[in-house]
């Protein structure tokens, strides 16, 4: 029934240690094998999102950037791409500079930070992505991006949403990836618009897609998708909305769901 599976990485494919468990990669193997296309859906730039690909040998489009770019991984092909609107981009930097924030964004598939501190090597570390040090933030929110990135404190970015919202909402897409992560998209940069445009790329019905995600950034999948699951470790929030509960990302809660709604193993 399920022609594809859509699966987001942090705290979902990957387990605690950062890691795809063998048992996991088999299980997507074989979906693949009977011909369902398995696909990442995730926030990390494609760079970024590319690496882990390539370890469990995927060779499909894959979502990133929350879902502003849908980029293929033989030839780089961008299938589906939108950039946060150049006003929204100038009125946001202006507003991170107005109260000192860590604002980092992306260019040509390159991560740019203001200033060298904890918050970016911290970043870098995580995603496994080099960066570069770009003290002219003017000249650098002029070029298309796909995504601008604040990282702070949970609660200080979540009274931080309602003004940026009022600011900019009514032409990007505002939302958490971690607690300390608030990420601004294209109003269209979402995963569940990524998604549907992969499922009418290889021609199924969103009847046909799982979506697999643990935090708020894959609500608009998991809505859309027609197996909508929530991770064992999801936040509340997302676990209400969910069709499906699957175990922990460090008890192979993906390679549960393959196996149970693809492989039709109890």
């Amino acid at each position: 029934m399920y022609k594809l599976i859509a699966i987001d990485i942090d705290d979902t494919l990957l387990d605690d240690s950062l890691t795809v468990t063998e048992g996991t990669k088999q299980a997507m193997e074989e979906a693949i094998r009977q011909g369902v296309t398995v696909t990442l859906a995730t926030g990390r730039m494609f760079a970024s999102a590319q690496k882990i690909a390539r370890q469990i040998e995927l060779n499909v489009p894959i979502i990133t950037y929350q879902g502003a770019l849908v980029k293929t991984l033989l030839d780089g092909k961008a299938l589906y791409e939108r950039f946060v609107p150049a006003d929204a981009a100038r009125e946001l930097f202006a507003f991170t500079e107005e109260r000192g924030l860590h604002l980092q964004l992306y260019a040509d598939d390159i991560l740019y930070t203001k200033e060298d501190n904890d918050k970016i090597r911290k970043y870098s570390k995580l995603t496994n992505i080099p960066y570069v040090v770009e003290p002219d933030y003017e000249k650098l929110v002029e070029q298309p991006t796909p995504k601008m990135l604040i990282i702070d404190d949970p609660d200080y970015l979540d009274r931080l949403i309602p003004e940026l919202k009022a600011l900019i909402g009514d032409r990007t897409h505002i939302t958490k990836s971690k607690p300390h992560y608030l990420e601004i998209m294209h109003k269209e940069g979402t995963k569940g618009h990524a998604l549907r445009f992969l499922a009418s790329h290889i021609g199924c019905t969103m009847e046909q897609t799982i979506a697999i995600g643990d935090a708020w950034n894959d609500h608009e999948m998991i809505e859309s998708a027609g197996l909508g699951v929530a991770m064992g470790n999801a936040i509340p929030a997302l676990k209400e909305i969910a069709d499906y509960v699957t175990r922990t990302n460090n008890e192979e809660g993906v390679r549960h769901v393959i196996e149970k709604f693809i492989l039709q193993r109890a």
